[in-house]
């Protein structure tokens, strides 16, 4: 299985503001909610830990005890906003009315099939080896990320609303790749630990 571990929360995610490559921390917030992922890391066995060099999801894996264990993978970095970053959706649309990350390009940064290779090639390492992988990654590069793990196309992405602080499975039924749990929060992480008897 995959674990997809959005990072905790930020400032300027908590303003909406495009968060691409500016490198800033978790709020205290977002410190205490990346701490409810420590029974997932202490019960689950993972073959791969995988995160984005950016401090708020290296961050998020170091309070998840796992800090130790993490390999930095650039394709896992946010999406590059270019000449949007630090700006909200509705400011752009003063600009561009209709703007949408999914149908619109980001003037100086990554377009959509940029990203989508990104985390086709974070998906063929994943496939490629056996046992449970975490990525703590970002908001739209996970959501790219999952909509080409389903087969779709990148823009696809759109329909899987993804919070900070969030966790989310990916797995198999058979041979087709599957959701096994979506935007989950990480207060409900433990809800994702196997059973065992005597807990």
């Amino acid at each position: 299985m995959v674990y997809l571990i959005r990072h905790g929360e930020t400032e300027w995610a908590r303003s909406g503001r495009h968060t691409g490559r500016t490198d800033i921390p978790l709020t205290d917030t977002g410190r205490t909610q990346a701490g409810f992922l420590l029974p997932i890391f202490d019960e689950v066995a993972f073959s791969d830990i995988l995160s984005s060099p950016l401090q708020r999801a290296l961050e998020t894996a170091r309070l998840a005890g796992v800090g130790n264990r993490v390999e930095l993978v650039p394709d896992l970095m946010e999406w590059d906003y270019g000449d949007y970053e630090g700006i909200t959706t509705s400011q752009i649309r003063e600009k561009v009315p209709d703007w949408s990350i999914w149908t619109h390009p980001c003037p100086n940064g990554e377009t959509i099939d940029q990203v989508a290779t990104r985390a086709d090639r974070v998906i063929a390492r994943v496939r490629a080896q056996e046992g449970n992988t975490a990525l703590f990654s970002h908001g739209h590069l996970l959501r790219v990320l999952v909509a080409r793990w389903l087969g779709f196309e990148p823009a696809h992405g759109k329909y899987f609303l993804l919070g900070t602080s969030t966790l989310s499975i990916l797995a198999y039924e058979e041979s087709t790749p599957v959701i096994k749990t979506w935007n989950g929060p990480l207060i409900t992480a433990a809800c994702a630990v196997p059973w065992r008897q005597g807990h």
